[in-house]
Parts: structure tokens; sequence; C-alpha cells
């Protein structure tokens, strides 16, 4: 098999995973197991507080003990058993608590991903710039065909859904095993106490500008789960009103959201093109508004005549989440030493979608649980305090993060 086809199978079946739950697990917990904002928030929270310290962790594993691919292979097969055993809970406890464990192993494995296919493209001599985003669409179209699966079967309604992505995280394991042997750098030169308890890449932090990247990541990533966990549940509460229960949106409203993911597809393959053209701060600055149309247009929508403002929303979401998630990562790799690659992109995951995501879902849980009454949400109102929030940011970032870009070197590392 080429290696194109390799990397591409391995992205697709990582979100593929992700996407047989993610999207639908907040309908499933607020309409079907009857869970409030704030409890639906909760296990958003998981992945945050997963992201916090296992991505690190893990990644110091992979650079210095156990190869990338092989710890991936670890992770998905745990995983699986996890997701198995969650199947079977109906209860708050039960179910938020094998979440939890499950989050604790799958989060690292997007970080863990990031490294494995940096590392077979660079092992290749391809340019990762070039020659990731192609390959790193077939994650996002595996991400798509998972939701439309579990829409279309109605998986989205019940536990199957842990049970399709079990099945998937199986696959992934065994395959994982199967990949190029990523190097380990055990070393046998002096280390200084911070090399040797894998803590290198937080000394990234003295580096002011990586210091403001790594902030407004982490604020940033609280726009993350927010649609993420209330999306699915904000369309499925149109059904209450007889004008929108029979409509597309409701009774296929993952589908509906799916179009976030395609309209991925095609900004991932422009990041190449925005990076060099334009540089970090542009390509996140244009996340960051982006994420303001996002939740604005999600205020003002609804399944019938403001349709498309749904549907617009869904193809900005493409911009907001990839001009961020997957510009970020690549700006970090080019931006770190390769000796603590994995390490890097560990903390890039516990900035973003660690304590970012346990603002953001928290936060908006909060949000929710506050504008809801006797069952009913105001919607309209929360989805503008959230574009409120990321009109801030955006804002904040414009004026505090100094950074030059020249065209000619492409991604040049930051302070240079």
């Amino acid at each position: 098999m080429g290696l194109k086809f390799r990397l591409s199978t391995l992205s697709f079946l990582e979100f593929f995973i992700w996407g047989a739950w993610l999207i639908s697990l907040g309908s499933y917990a607020g309409n079907t197991l009857h869970f409030d904002g704030v409890q639906i928030g909760s296990f958003f929270a998981t992945m945050g507080v997963a992201s916090i310290f296992m991505p690190a962790l893990l990644g110091v594993v992979a650079d210095k003990w156990i190869p990338a691919q092989k710890l991936l292979g670890v992770c998905h097969i745990v995983g699986a058993g996890l997701l198995v055993w969650a199947s079977t809970q109906g209860d708050y406890v039960g179910l938020y608590s094998l979440m939890f464990l499950y989050v604790i192993v799958y989060m690292p494995t997007i970080a863990l991903h990031n490294s494995v296919m940096f590392g077979i493209l660079e092992q290749n001599g391809k340019d990762v710039v070039k020659d990731f985003s192609p390959v790193r669409v077939w994650g996002t179209i595996g991400f798509i065909v998972a939701m439309w699966v579990v829409d279309l079967t109605g998986f989205k309604y019940n536990e199957t859904q842990f049970l399709f992505a079990a099945a998937a995280s199986v696959v992934l394991g065994l395959y994982s095993f199967s990949l190029p042997n990523q190097p380990v750098n055990r070393g046998g030169e002096k280390k200084t106490l911070v090399d040797a308890l894998g803590l290198s890449a937080f000394t990234l932090f003295r580096k002011k500008e990586m210091a403001v990247f790594f902030i407004f990541a982490m604020l940033l990533g609280a726009a993350l789960q927010i649609t993420n966990g209330f999306g699915d549940l904000f369309l499925t509460s149109f059904a209450a009103d007889p004008q929108y229960a029979a409509s597309f949106g409701v009774k296929h409203s993952v589908v509906l959201l799916s179009i976030s993911q395609i309209a991925e597809t095609a900004f991932i393959l422009t990041i190449p093109f925005f990076l060099k053209r334009f540089g970090i701060k542009t390509v996140m600055l244009m996340s960051m508004f982006a994420w303001v149309i996002r939740f604005g247009l999600f205020g003002l929508g609804n399944p019938g005549d403001g349709l498309w403002m749904l549907v617009v929303s869904m193809v900005v979401y493409g911009m907001a989440f990839d001009f961020f998630n997957i510009s970020g990562s690549l700006f970090v790799n080019q931006s770190v030493d390769g000796r603590i690659r994995s390490s890097a992109q560990g903390l890039f995951m516990l900035m973003s979608n660690g304590l970012g995501a346990v603002m953001g879902s928290y936060g908006a849980g909060a949000v929710v649980k506050s504008y809801t009454v006797d069952g009913q949400t105001d919607w309209t109102i929360v989805w503008m305090i959230f574009a409120a929030y990321a009109l801030v940011i955006g804002v904040g970032f414009l004026l505090l993060f100094r950074y030059r870009h020249d065209p000619a070197k492409g991604i040049e590392r930051a302070g240079d």
C-alpha cells in the first residue's frame, strides 16, 4: 500500500471513532437520559480534563520510551473495552465515570496521531506543510461518515453509538501496530532536570509569542466544545414547535450538523496556501471571527425559513475549526525542536482541548442551564453570549499576538 493511502486510513479511523459519538452524545444524554445542561456539559468537560495531563504525559512517553505508533494502538484497544462497558450504563454517575476513563485514553491519541503522521512524512522526505493536509482531510471524511451512519441508523438515540465506536477502535488499534516505527529519544547525553522529567515542551512558555499563542489557544479551545455539546440538542429542541417538528433539520439533525465537517474537508486543503501567504496570526484571526459568525447565525436561525442561516453557520465552522486546530498543530510542529515534537503537540492539546475545553464545557453548560426554564431554553440569548465571547477573544488576539510573517519563509518559527 502507498504512503498516502496508509496515512489517509490512519486519519480516517482516528476521527471516525470520535464522530461516532461526539456530536450525538449531547442529544442522547439530554433527550433519552434526561440529563440537565450542566450534566451534559460535564461529559464534554471530561475531554478537557483528560487533555490537561494525558496528551502531554503520553507525548513524553512516546518521545522517550514507547514508539508513538505502538502507544497509539494500545490506547485505542483499551478505549474499545471502555466504550463497550459505557454502553451498559444508563445513570449519570455510571456513564460519566466510564466516559471519563475512555477520554483519558482517547484524547492523547489525537496528538499521537499528529506526531505519527508528521514523523512518517518526514521519514519519507515529504513537505509536512504541503503533504499533511491532503491526508488529514480523510480524518474529517471519517468523522462525517460516522455521523451519517449514527444518524440514519438511529444510533444517536441510544447506547449503540458506543458499540459502533468500539468496533472501529479495535480496528485502528490493530492497524497502528503495522505503521512504520517512530524512533524514541532515550539518548545518553547529559540532561537537565526539566529534560529528565519530560517537561521540555513547557519551556516554550519562555518565548513571549509562544506563551501568548498557547494562552489564546486555551481561550479559543473553549469554543470548540460548545456546539459539540449543545448543537444537536439545540436543533432537536425545535421538535416542540409543530411548524418545525417534521423538518429535515430536526429529524436528521446530525446530518445537518455534518455540513460543518464537510466544510472542513474544503478548508483543510486551503491551509497550506493561507499559512504560507498570510501567516499564523491572520489565519487564527480568521478562525476567531468565524466563530463569532458561527454562533451568531445559530442564534438567529431555525429549521424552517431560517434554515439557510444554519447551513451558512455549518459552512463557516469549517474555517473556525480548521484554521485553529489544524493550523495551530502545524505551527507548533514548525516552532519546536524535533526531539520534543510529541510533547509539544501534547501541550497544544492540553491548552486547547484541555484547559480550554473544561472552561467551555462547564461555562456553556452553566449558560444553557441559566436560560432554561421548565425545560425550555432561550437558545437565541445563549448563542449570542457565545458569539460575544468569541468576539472578545478575536480582538484580544489581534492586539496582543505580535508576529511578523514573511511569505518567503512559509511558516517560520515563532520569534523569527
